[in-house]
């Protein structure tokens, strides 16, 4: 249930693209940022994307919420947010 991603040691959402500071680009609907906003701060949070979606910037909003790493073929990289 929603209360689930609260116990979590690990959240792995999906992205269309992440920026360096760890605002990821969803499909629009908020889904995957209200449930981060559930997560414990000490959770690490992870986006899986492919090489070429690490952006400099991506469009962001006050809800957003950022994520602490990104997955991709070539490896994995912390972000600021973590």
């Amino acid at each position: 249930g929603p209360a689930a991603v609260g116990a979590a040691d690990l959240v792995v959402v999906p992205a269309v693209a992440v920026d360096r500071r760890g605002l990821r680009l969803g499909r629009g609907g908020g889904s995957y940022d209200r449930a981060l906003a559930r997560v414990a701060p000490a959770t690490l949070t992870v986006a899986l994307l492919h090489d070429g979606e690490l952006l400099d910037a991506v469009p962001a909003e006050e809800h957003d919420r950022p994520v602490h790493a990104v997955i991709t073929p070539s490896g994995v990289r912390r972000l600021p947010a973590g």
